[in-house]
């Protein structure tokens, strides 16, 4: 049996939980109502709620600002990431907002204070009372309840799981137990409830107070330091006032000391203070040695936005979407313009910046996107600027060190750069090497095949991929219907397939040439009508961009071609696009398999069939897995 108050009531309840707002929101129409349709300013109700919602974007503006690597990561306190595991145990970190919503509605419901009743906006002398209260009742009160927490059997009773998570992220810091969550409201609470006691309480105190309050706590837990040793050094008393994300970091990760809520000093006079506090938090803040600044990272990869709607699906926008398969959530639409905005704004004045990074087997893997969305890489003017910018950050690794960078998909088109070949050629002595990932792209659709098909349709035939398939194939003597209306490209891939394989590859110009065919090789998109004449049972294997939409309930739609990286990855927290967790393109992996084989060639331009098996054994190898 769970021992009291170590689990929520309404966790059966999932998303469902903000049900419990109701009888708010019911009163809050009530007196919308009763004051003719006007909005109710007086209504504590609606200050509720308001505040409920300004606390829940405090925190969630400091994980986005915490989680914007291409600003905050040299001044890290961990360098470790977050990984999926701490995001699940999290997911419902905002139960102690609706805890402490609903307990403010009830001290509203009731005669406990009856200053309540008559809102004042400012009254500077509550500011006073509330201050004191914190500092005499609220630190103490904290600092004493979170050393007893500590202490057996309330650590694993009450405690453990909110210090499981690896590393404090500002959703860590509302994720515990109810106990924890009282504990916290008290502590909150008391200067508010002091003030409103004494007729000093105003509704500009409350959203003062709750806002200072969950913005020191978001800090906190943000795990990036952002005020300068130069302060400290200049007024050393403040070292005991405000305490810093290093300051908390440390108490999180080895649990002995450093037990205040917001002030140092208390844990100065119960004897708790870490030493090494101070030293931690001048190393993080400057990116020197003991703090948790990336390092430069081995491998890159190059990546580029989709579109308006995923450019959403970012690990320092929404967590929870981020850590799930992209889709087009209808939460994210009130968001579109300040995405379109976004969009305006890296096109006319943005870079290359750092999105998400991972550790596997101690090296450092970073994804760096291209300020550019996907409709660009089709506009004939855009052709430069966007050549100019994968330049900019091949050179950019070069200089930093990276030994492989993987360009993804429209960063590699054949039209843009001819596969990468544009750079290599440019600048003859990159030490970087630049991979465009699809060998091992090919691989990946040719292991889908089963090993009793016969014949393919392969649409996209004379593109890179396609001519790679069909040479693969025609040497396991299956049939290739190469669907293309250029008979020089045809002919050309012909002539390089050896003279006793190139009669199984044959040029048809009709969709309706496969409508025997079971196995189509999708590399250019398909209407629906052109869908149709695909037989029933039909699998469509792809490598197009987007990928097709199933329109065919009586076949089967494979995905983009996608392995599943090794199980020792760390600190991976976002999904890839429309990836599965811990699944990544096949251009990415095959930049993972080049790195970690140490190949010393760049893989630009033409697809060497030749190394197909040798990049696909290599992948497997080194333990990643095909979906």
């Amino acid at each position: 049996m769970a021992p009291p108050l170590s689990s929520w009531p309404w966790a059966s309840l999932g998303q469902y939980k903000y049900m419990l707002f109701g009888p708010l929101v019911w009163k809050v129409v009530q007196e919308w109502r009763e004051q003719g349709g006007g909005l109710p300013l007086g209504s504590w109700w609606l200050h509720l709620l308001v505040l409920f919602a300004v606390r829940g974007l405090t925190y969630q503006f400091w994980f986005t600002y915490g989680n914007m690597l291409f600003f905050t990561r040299r001044r890290r306190v961990v360098a470790d990431g977050v990984d999926f595991r701490q995001i699940d145990a999290e997911w419902d970190w905002d139960n102690f907002l609706v805890l402490q919503t609903l307990i403010g509605a009830a001290v509203v419901n009731s005669p406990l204070l009856p200053g309540l009743r008559q809102l004042c906006l400012w009254d500077p002398r509550g500011w006073a009372v509330a201050l004191l209260l914190h500092v005499g009742f609220s630190e103490p009160v904290f600092y004493l309840a979170h050393r007893a927490l500590h202490r057996a059997p309330l650590f694993a009773r009450y405690h453990a799981a909110h210090h499981s998570s690896g590393v404090t992220q500002p959703l860590t810091a509302g994720y515990g137990t109810p106990l924890e969550s009282l504990l916290l409201t008290l502590a909150m609470g008391a200067p508010i409830a002091g003030a409103f006691l004494m007729g000093a309480g105003s509704i500009g105190l409350v959203y003062a107070h709750a806002f200072v309050f969950d913005y020191l706590r978001a800090m906190g837990y943000s795990n990036v330091e952002i005020v300068s040793p130069r302060v400290f050094d200049a007024f050393p008393p403040l070292r005991y006032i405000l305490y810093t994300p290093s300051y908390l970091s440390l108490h999180h990760r080895e649990k002995r000391g450093n037990f205040c809520l917001f002030m140092p000093a208390l844990d100065a006079l119960g004897g708790t203070l870490d030493s090494r506090s101070w030293a931690l938090q001048r190393a993080a803040y400057g990116g020197g040695e003991g703090g948790g600044a990336l390092g430069t990272p081995e491998f890159v990869f190059l990546a580029h936005v989709v579109d308006i709607m995923s450019s959403m699906h970012v690990p320092f926008v929404l967590r929870s979407l981020s850590s799930i398969p992209f889709a087009n959530h209808f939460i994210l639409l009130p968001f579109w313009p300040v995405a379109f905005g976004f969009m305006l704004l890296m096109w006319c004045c943005s870079k290359t910046f750092v999105v998400s990074f991972y550790y596997l087997r101690g090296h450092l893997h970073q994804t760096w996107s291209v300020p550019r969305y996907g409709f660009q890489y089709f506009l004939p003017a855009a052709k430069k600027g966007i050549n100019h910018q994968i330049e900019l950050a091949i050179l950019r690794a070069d200089r930093m060190g990276v030994k492989v960078l993987s360009l993804a998909a429209l960063n590699k088109n054949e039209a843009l750069n001819g596969g990468g070949t544009l750079f290599v050629n440019k600048h003859p002595d990159l030490r970087v090497r630049v991979v465009h990932g699809n060998t091992l792209t090919a691989a990946v659709i040719l292991n889908e095949i089963p090993s009793n098909v016969k014949e393919v349709f392969l649409t996209g035939a004379t593109s890179k991929l396609g001519r790679a398939i069909a040479l693969y194939l025609c040497r396991k003597k299956i049939r290739v219907l190469m669907f293309t209306m250029s008979s020089e490209r045809f002919l050309k891939i012909q002539r390089e397939a050896p003279p006793e394989f190139q009669q199984y590859l044959v040029q048809v110009t009709k969709y309706q040439a496969a409508q025997n065919c079971k196995t189509w090789i999708v590399g250019k998109w398909l209407s629906p009508r052109e869908q149709r004449w695909a037989p029933s049972g039909t699998h469509f294997h792809q490598f197009v961009v987007p990928p097709i939409i199933g329109f065919r309930r009586d076949c089967t739609y494979g995905k983009l071609a996608a392995m599943r990286l090794p199980k020792d990855v760390r600190g991976l927290s976002s999904c890839e696009y429309t990836m599965e967790r811990g699944v990544v393109h096949a251009c990415h992996a095959g930049g993972v398999v080049h790195f970690l084989e140490g190949w010393d060639h760049h893989e630009v331009g033409a697809i060497d069939v030749d190394r197909i098996d040798v990049v696909w054994k290599a992948a497997l190898k080194h333990g990643l897995a095909p979906v």
